[in-house]
């Protein structure tokens, strides 16, 4: 008997995406969490997007995901990060009011169609000749289906830790899943330890403002989703402050670090390297004077202050010395203490692309127990594994993005060609086509895709074709509108640094001078040019050489995707193929040339040999038939 098409097991932000995919495609399925009053929680930062983690909110709005959609509505502050640099490394980041975004996502799972929410626990998987065939509850009661995505994030054999106090349990202690993370060790899983952290909480009147330095949003319109009209009027908007540490919080720290979780041997898990305790941070960059922290509003509901940067796990009592000694919050309140969280995750060498278990079939992964930190990493990979499901039900192929198409598809291509040991980040460092990758671009790169999948809303992309179809007008505009120098073209470009114009030029021609925009040029075109419109096309004349240069170098450095791998191929029968190279691609089993190609301890020499290989493969294949 099968009770649901689809069982997503947990409501974090991967859990949201999963669901919400299936059910929308007309997938009956069954989202479980511990608490529905916790569904779409923000146990750690009250914040979504930021360097290439905003990109990836982008990529997940334009394939039909939500987390841009809520992220919009409930968005106390917008900022545009790196304004300054180039735009492969601009990117949006909302301090998100968090009470108000999980009551936001809450409301959207309860009303969907096709989607029922179970509050229950799962402490097992009915697993039948390695296929997944359904949940099994902690009372014993067992709940059937076609396909299982687990995403239960922080949740599994989870621990608390303040200094050498451990107690069991989720974010917020919470009730957490012991049994789960065995039975699936049992099954031939690798689980791997790690641990995160997060820091305190204070009283927001208990702050001096006017010691820190005050970091406003961005003035313009920006949003993360393309559905957005309206977001929340500049002035109404929420600041948030900086301040720094100093030479008595690192006195504190250090001369306490054997009372911390990470340094006494409590933790056996391993921290995130990019977002580190800061304990962490003062061991490994002992050169530094100071370090940034960000005074974060965390709901217009609360009266907390999240202090980014703080995270650590020293005693309480150790934990008030350290903020009262930085500027601004020497009266501060501590509401809730920081804490460490160790939990349990899978080794993402044994999941395919599509997400799904190499182990076990029928069972995909998402989001933390992956090997990833981060609400937005998370919400990418549940998106993936949830459209993924739905393939597999229809008997459709994987749908698979490339390292030159979406930061998800180079997130699950580092976790599962690469692995992890510790908490993966995904950085605009890891894409080698960053500038291919943009923030401005999602939609063009991906919402055809969503179209032929069927998981975007056809009034959304009916917008996006619009859309294309004002920059291409926009463009044509500029190249046939002559500008002629008897204007005022030369005293806006004398203004701008430039030197006079001598001869009559197409206003395109213009827009290429990096200091030039639509804007500018706005007086001098025969009609409007709707000013989003106008930023798009800035983007794409000032960089058309950069961005034609890399997709000559992704097509060139991608052609090996192409070469398929096949899976039944026998890597110990290949001859001359080093000793390390034949175990990686033994264990990780890389479905092209492509991804076997960036396995490490695969050398350039193996990938030869097996591009050898299938060469005499086909030439037999082919005389035989």
């Amino acid at each position: 008997m099968i009770d649901y098409e689809v069982i997503v097991v947990g409501g974090g932000h991967a859990g949201i995406e999963a669901a919400l995919i299936t059910a929308r495609q007309n997938v009956k399925t069954a989202l479980i969490s511990l608490s529905i009053e916790n569904i779409g929680k923000m146990p750690c930062n009250p914040s979504i997007g930021g360097p290439a983690k905003g990109i990836v909110v982008r990529e997940i709005d334009a394939l039909g995901g939500q987390m841009g959609i809520t992220s919009d509505i409930t968005a106390l502050q917008f900022k545009v990060l790196n304004t300054n640099k180039g735009p492969g490394v601009r990117a949006l980041r909302v301090q998100s009011d968090k009470i108000a975004y999980k009551r936001h996502m809450q409301k959207t799972l309860l009303n969907q169609d096709n989607l029922t929410v179970i509050e229950n626990m799962v402490t097992e998987l009915i697993i039948e000749d390695n296929i997944v065939k359904g949940v099994i509850f902690e009372d014993g009661t067992k709940l059937y289906s076609k396909i299982v995505i687990l995403t239960t994030g922080t949740y599994m054999s989870a621990v608390n830790m303040i200094s050498d106090e451990v107690t069991v349990g989720g974010p917020d202690l919470e009730p957490t899943t012991n049994r789960l993370s065995e039975s699936l060790k049992e099954r031939g899983l690798t689980i791997l330890r790690l641990k995160t952290g997060t820091p305190p909480r204070i009283l927001r009147d208990s702050i001096d403002f006017s010691k820190a330095e005050l970091q406003p949003g961005t003035q313009d319109f920006v949003c993360f989703s393309h559905q957005t009209k309206e977001i929340l009027p500049f002035d109404k908007q929420v600041p948030c402050y900086l301040t720094h540490t100093n030479d008595e919080t690192h006195h504190y720290i250090l001369d306490n670090l054997d009372r911390s979780s990470m340094y006494s041997g409590v933790v056996t898990g391993i921290g995130p390297r990019y977002c580190p305790s800061i304990e962490d941070k003062l061991v490994r960059f002992k050169d530094k004077p100071r370090h940034q922290l960000f005074l974060e509003p965390e709901s217009l509901e609360l009266d907390t202050i999240y202090i980014q940067g703080f995270s650590t796990s020293l005693p309480r009592e150790i934990q008030e010395k350290m903020v009262k000694s930085i500027p601004g919050l020497e009266n501060a309140v501590i509401k809730n203490y920081a804490y460490a969280i160790e939990y349990d995750a899978i080794d993402p060498l044994q999941m395919k692309p599509s997400l799904e278990s190499m182990v076990i079939k029928n069972l995909f992964t998402a989001g933390q127990i992956n090997g990833t930190s981060g609400y937005e990493e998370a919400a990418g990979q549940g998106l993936m594994a949830g459209i993924n499901a739905i393939n597999k039900l229809k008997g459709r192929p994987d749908f698979i993005l490339k390292r030159d198409e979406a930061y998800i598809g180079v997130m699950i291509d580092d976790l599962v060609t690469k692995g992890t040991k510790e908490p993966y980040r995904l950085l605009t460092s890891r894409a080698e086509f960053r500038l291919l990758l943009r923030h401005d671009n999602a939609d063009q790169r991906l919402m055809e895709k969503a179209h032929e999948l069927g998981t975007l809303k056809e009034e959304v992309y009916q917008d996006y074709q619009e859309r294309m179809q004002k920059i291409n007008d926009g463009k044509k505009l500029l190249e046939q509108t002559k500008i002629s120098v008897n204007g005022t073209i030369n005293d806006l470009l004398i203004s701008l640094g430039y030197e006079k114009l001598t001869d009559s030029v197409n206003a395109l021609e213009l827009l290429k001078r990096p200091s030039i925009t639509c804007e500018n040029l706005q007086e001098y075109l025969p009609s409007i040019i709707e000013p989003l419109i106008g930023k798009q096309i800035d983007i794409e004349v000032k960089y058309e050489g950069y961005i034609t240069k890399a997709k000559k170098e992704a097509k060139k450095l991608l052609a090996m995707d192409n070469v398929k791998l096949p899976e039944e191929i026998d890597y110990d029968s290949i001859k001359n193929l080093s000793l390390e190279g034949r175990q990686k691609l033994n264990k990780i089993r890389p479905i092209t040339i492509g991804q076997a190609s960036r396995i490490s301890g695969v050398d350039p020499s193996d990938i030869a040999i097996l591009a050898m290989h299938l060469e005499q493969r086909h030439r037999k294949e082919t005389s035989e038939n």
